[in-house]
């Protein structure tokens, strides 16, 4: 029994990650924790919605399809957590998917990380060897927040192809593996997640290439920059879309801009990213929990000598986020010293703390240094207020984040460069307002002087100035509070991702990838939430929460 608490718990006594055979990724202790019911999730959404997932769930049950999922990391980032919720939900009705991660290639690899985890009183995996920094840079240039002299030499991109094709003959290939051919217990739909693993698809379409594969991108790709020849974004993406090309389906976060002009219209669909309302991160905490996680927070500052939180003698302001070069910490930092220096002239006396904290991902090798970076700013730009600023890397718990947001009384993500970033739609669903850059999927998410306020990235002084009228104006926060906690969409919860993913997988299984040498599902750039709804002749009622949908004028890259 104690090797069984010392294998699947860790100090701190929160579940520890299992990946096991073949890169297996098991969530909730392997399968062995039953977190939640069948009625749970039927009454974080609607009843259309949920009609709609449960038609192409029991289509699944009863074709008995397999699918895959792709990605290279288990934990850590948005992407890990929303498959974690799926495979969790679809373990719970009886659909068959599976996640597959980096696998560890030694016995003993895993034995020095369940060792780190026990001496370092960490949850966070041992780091992959060079490839991670590799396609780190990759993100990071598509992106565009890199050094512009920064490029991936060839011998960098055959490591990463080595990386992936070791894993896949190793593992995946192997017999019984997920990439066999469906016929011999392989999956009958892959889907491969972001830019690390697209080295997978033409493996996989030479082994079977009527097989659908679906390419998922997770983040914000600057295709104006991809559109010219000589930079680093146009070469970093020839080298993935010579793989990406090869997938039957593209799908991207909601924001036609995202989508390089090399990828056929015809194949693009668009999928917001998604959070689970029952998870850690957004279910609702008696008094008592926000207490004890209020203290874990404060004792990890106080072994790291970092500013303690006040709360509640205190109100604060957080942003949580990864430490990424792309997710607006400086302007953060500037935004909250400008908003105090108002607030010395308003003669304010009962200011607000500033939290900077996230979790470090798995595949980001970037964390310490804007870590370092951040301390860096807040000591050579206002050192006065180092101890009013909290800035912490934090062990991954959800419950711990879900602390923090539901407790601070303005939530910020001032990303220069953003995806679809989930955590703004849980501070809204906690009822927190949200000031945010006019960048990538956020403004999907926030209604401008309704539920929040939209910046341009980088305009610390008009967030400050949101910042003095959210703490000022009492009506106007209770206004923007009850907004926020009313007005999340269906569509960012894990019953729409699900039923996205199940109409696919459906849809692919019924017709193949090849009708006259063409693919013949092709969205042309329609959202699959609402290809689905179209599919079970689901309508919209006049009531429904929905996401905005892109117009013309948004597909123009600038």
């Amino acid at each position: 029994m104690v090797r069984k608490c010392v294998m699947y718990f860790g100090p701190s006594q929160a579940p520890l990650l299992q990946v096991g055979f073949r890169g297996l990724v098991q969530t909730d202790v392997g399968f062995r924790a039953h977190l939640t019911t069948i009625q749970n999730y039927k009454d974080t959404c609607g009843a259309s919605t949920w009609e709609t997932m449960m038609t192409y769930a029991d289509k699944l049950r009863r074709d008995n399809t397999r699918i895959a999922f792709f990605s290279s990391t288990p934990q850590g980032g948005g992407v890990a957590l929303m498959r974690h919720a799926l495979v969790r939900f679809a373990r719970r009705i009886g659909v068959d998917l599976s996640w597959y991660g980096k696998h560890y290639s030694k016995a003993r690899d895993m034995i020095n990380h369940v060792l780190s985890l026990l001496l370092m009183n960490k949850i966070v995996p041992k780091p992959l060897p060079t490839a991670l920094r590799i396609t780190k840079n990759i993100h990071n240039i598509l992106q565009g927040v890199s050094p512009p002299s920064q490029r991936i030499t060839a011998e960098e991109k055959k490591a990463v192809i080595h990386w992936i094709t070791e894993n896949a003959y190793r593992y995946w290939l192997s017999e019984s593996g997920p990439l066999r051919p469906a016929e011999e217990g392989g999956a009958h739909i892959i889907i491969i997640d972001d830019p690390q693993m697209p080295g997978l698809i033409p493996l996989i379409k030479r082994f079977t290439p009527d097989r659908p594969v679906v390419y998922r991108s997770h983040i914000q790709i600057r295709s104006d920059l991809i559109a010219k020849d000589s930079s680093a974004q146009a070469d970093v993406w020839k080298f993935l879309w010579s793989n990406i090309q090869l997938a039957d389906m593209y799908i991207s976060h909601p924001i036609p801009a995202f989508v390089p002009h090399t990828v056929p219209r015809a194949k693009v669909a668009y999928m917001p990213a998604t959070t689970d309302w029952l998870d850690g991160l957004n279910k609702p905490l008696r008094d008592w929990d926000v207490g004890y996680y209020g203290n874990m927070y404060n004792a990890s500052c106080h072994a790291q000598k970092m500013t303690e939180l006040h709360w509640p003698a205190r109100k604060y302001i957080i942003q949580i986020a990864r430490f990424d070069p792309s997710k607006g910490i400086p302007t953060a930092i500037d935004s909250y010293a400008e908003f105090r220096r108002q607030c010395k002239v308003a003669d304010i006396e009962d200011t607000p703390q500033l939290v900077l904290c996230g979790n470090q991902s798995v595949d980001d090798p970037d964390a310490s240094i804007v870590y370092d970076q951040t301390l860096d700013q807040i000591m050579s730009l206002c050192p006065e207020l180092m101890k009013d600023i909290s800035v912490m890397c934090l062990v991954p718990n959800d419950q711990l984040l879900n602390t923090l947001i539901s407790k601070a009384h303005v939530v910020l993500q001032l990303s220069t460069s953003e995806g679809f970033e989930v955590k703004v739609s849980e501070a809204l669903h906690a009822g927190r307002p949200v000031v945010a850059t006019k960048t990538g999927g956020l403004p999907l998410q926030i209604k401008d002087s309704v539920n929040g306020f939209l910046v341009e990235p980088g305009d610390w002084r008009a967030v400050a100035s949101h910042l003095m009228d959210l703490f000022t104006n009492n009506a106007l926060y209770e206004r923007m509070s009850h907004a926020a906690r009313t007005g999340v969409s269906d569509e960012v919860g894990t019953v729409s991702n699900a039923l996205c993913w199940f109409y696919l997988a459906s849809k692919w299984r019924d017709i193949g990838t090849k009708e006259s040498g063409k693919a013949v599902l092709q969205p042309h750039e329609r959202w699959v939430y609402d290809m689905a709804r179209d599919e079970a002749n689901c309508p919209y009622s006049a009531d429904e929460e929905q996401l905005p949908r892109c117009s013309i004028e948004d597909k123009k890259i600038n």
